[in-house]
């Protein structure tokens, strides 16, 4: 099997190979922009790897489709910066901050149809189920932000709530991943099935962790900057916990810290990192991660993978839970 790295420069290279410098250029440049500031590319590295635990042979039938779940997270973060109005993306300006509102949706359209461009190379004989896939999680993951929006503004919202929310947002996407690279490569259906699993519980860990980074991160690390969830009253892991354990003067207080205007930014960015100090937000979070990190490796130690197959699923794992942006 491939190490990790390796697999990442089978990704990085893939995308380099891209060409986006075609006309029109206004169209275009956004998308090779977007690609060329980076990111974790954990989906098509996830898509690799569980494909290399029944393969060893990378080649375009894998390394396209594994490159389509990039391209289509990019366009979704190009429309959710839009929604977001936020101004950084891994540390450089977003797409429609650089250029304009309208460029950044038409860009973010053509990547969603690049990406079913890249993802028809698969194998034909699971084409079929590789599509299924993949549209049932590009939907899933457009309602996922539809709610994200909805509960900016309803004033309280369940756990439950929350963590359905993620599960469509981030999760499935993930668990997609994991899910596509065993299916190219041949694997049996529970095994498909069990690998879904596994990415859905990381995929959920994972936004946790974003949610964490966002309000108590390194903005320089991050590469966003930091309370931007605060500012725009996002339901996140963070505040939905808050509410759950404060008393009733505390919850007062959350209230009037997300009532704080647009010109009040810094001070309700302060007042919100002080209160979640006050209830232990942080430690309870990150608890919350390795519940389902632990889940995680919990449905893959059910299946009957090899020493060698569990330890790179292990490395995975903790390449996720333990990163620092």
């Amino acid at each position: 099997m491939f190490a990790i790295e390796e697999l990442d420069r089978y990704v990085e290279n893939g995308l380099a190979a891209l060409n986006f410098r075609i006309e029109p250029k206004e169209l275009y440049q956004p998308i090779e922009y977007m690609i060329s500031i980076g990111g974790k590319r954990l989906r098509p590295e996830l898509c690799l790897l569980t494909y290399n635990l029944f393969s060893d042979k990378i080649e375009k039938p894998i390394l396209y489709p594994a490159l389509a779940l990039e391209i289509f997270h990019g366009f979704t973060l190009i429309h959710d910066d839009i929604m977001d109005q936020a101004e950084l993306r891994r540390g450089q300006q977003t797409v429609y901050r650089k250029w304009d509102n309208n460029i950044a949706i038409l860009s973010g359209d053509v990547m969603s149809i690049k990406a079913y461009e890249l993802l028809a190379n698969c194998p034909g004989n699971v084409l079929p189920q590789v599509l299924a896939l993949f549209s049932k999680t590009a939907a899933q993951v457009c309602e996922g932000q539809q709610y994200d929006m909805n509960f900016e503004n309803i004033p309280y919202i369940t756990m439950k709530d929350y963590i359905s929310m993620i599960s469509l947002k981030t999760a499935v996407l993930i668990a997609c991943s994991a899910k596509m690279g065993a299916l190219i490569a041949g694997a049996d259906e529970k095994v498909a099935q069990a690998l879904y699993d596994f990415g859905y519980d990381l995929g959920i860990a994972f936004q946790i962790q974003d949610d964490l980074f966002d309000t108590f991160g390194q903005g320089n690390v991050f590469g966003k900057k930091i309370g931007g969830d605060i500012l725009n009253n996002k339901k996140t892991w963070l505040l939905v916990e808050s509410f759950k354990v404060a008393d009733n003067r505390q919850r007062e207080e959350l209230d009037a810290i997300m009532a704080m205007g647009e010109d009040q930014g810094e001070e309700k960015i302060a007042r919100m990192q002080q209160m979640y100090n006050t209830l232990g937000i942080k430690e309870s979070a990150t608890k919350s991660i390795m519940e389902y990190y632990n889940s995680a490796l919990e449905i893959i130690n059910k299946i009957d993978f090899t020493p060698a197959q569990m330890e790179q699923l292990q490395r995975f794992a903790d390449k996720l839970i333990k990163r620092i942006k």
